[in-house]
């Protein structure tokens, strides 16, 4: 039997309606927009969230999500002069939470800078994390990484993914960097992805961050053309 071409394409439209309301939520900064002054970072969405461990490594305590603060002194700031030609006028640097007096008790003290977003239900596919990094003033004992990470709140916040990108010693010239997950089977999660350093003593830990994408990775797939689906019905 016949079908007619009509027929064929709303059915396909109106399977197509449940996939764009599953996805993720694309998102890009160049911080260019974004004004030098503490409120603008959080007006975009940029959390923080701190965890402690002692000098052997042992945790003792996490605060946060805070909005992250800007150009006062801690944790992160919008800056000029740091980019090259595909940087523009304005970049990120991300430190650590040097308001944290454990500093000076000789406490590990890890940052964390993250967009958050949750992982709706039945959503499937590979995301993708990219952005542009250089080497800051991180030095002595200080590590940084980006990341990706998953934690679920129907399990005590457990962490399903960790998927990062060591950034303790990135070239002193800009490069470029991805970090990619499946969120295939991960409903209702809390995705995050940004950048996080551990310092100790008020270590220096900077590097700059730019042209932070998340986006869906629409790999090229085997196509058809239309001519060729009614053929089926013939």
């Amino acid at each position: 039997m016949k079908r007619s071409a009509s027929v064929i394409l709303t059915a396909m439209l109106v399977c197509a309606v449940p996939f764009a309301a599953l996805a993720q939520t694309p998102y890009s900064q160049d911080f260019e927009g974004l004004a030098p002054v503490d409120g603008s970072l959080a007006g975009d969405g940029w959390l923080v969230f701190g965890n402690v461990f002692d000098s052997g490594g042992v945790y003792q305590y996490g605060y946060g999500p805070f909005p992250a603060p800007n150009n006062i002194g801690n944790w992160c700031d919008i800056v000029t002069g740091e980019g090259g030609p595909d940087q523009g006028d304005q970049q990120l640097v991300m430190y650590s939470d040097y308001a944290n007096a454990d500093h000076g008790n000789g406490f590990l003290i890890e940052s964390n800078l993250f967009q958050e977003q949750t992982v709706p239900v039945g959503a499937s596919g590979i995301w993708t994390f990219t952005y542009d990094g250089k080497k800051g003033n991180i030095a002595d004992s200080s590590t940084a990484i980006a990341f990706i990470k998953t934690l679920d709140p129907n399990a005590g916040w457990a962490m399903t993914n960790f998927i990062t990108q060591d950034m303790t010693d990135p070239p002193t010239t800009w490069q470029g960097y991805s970090l990619s997950i499946d969120v295939s089977g991960l409903d209702g999660q809390i995705l995050q992805f940004g950048f996080s350093t551990t310092a100790t003593n008020y270590e220096p830990c900077g590097n700059f961050y730019d042209n932070v994408n998340f986006f869906e990775d629409m790999s090229p797939v085997e196509s058809t053309t239309w001519g060729a689906v009614k053929a089926l019905y013939r």
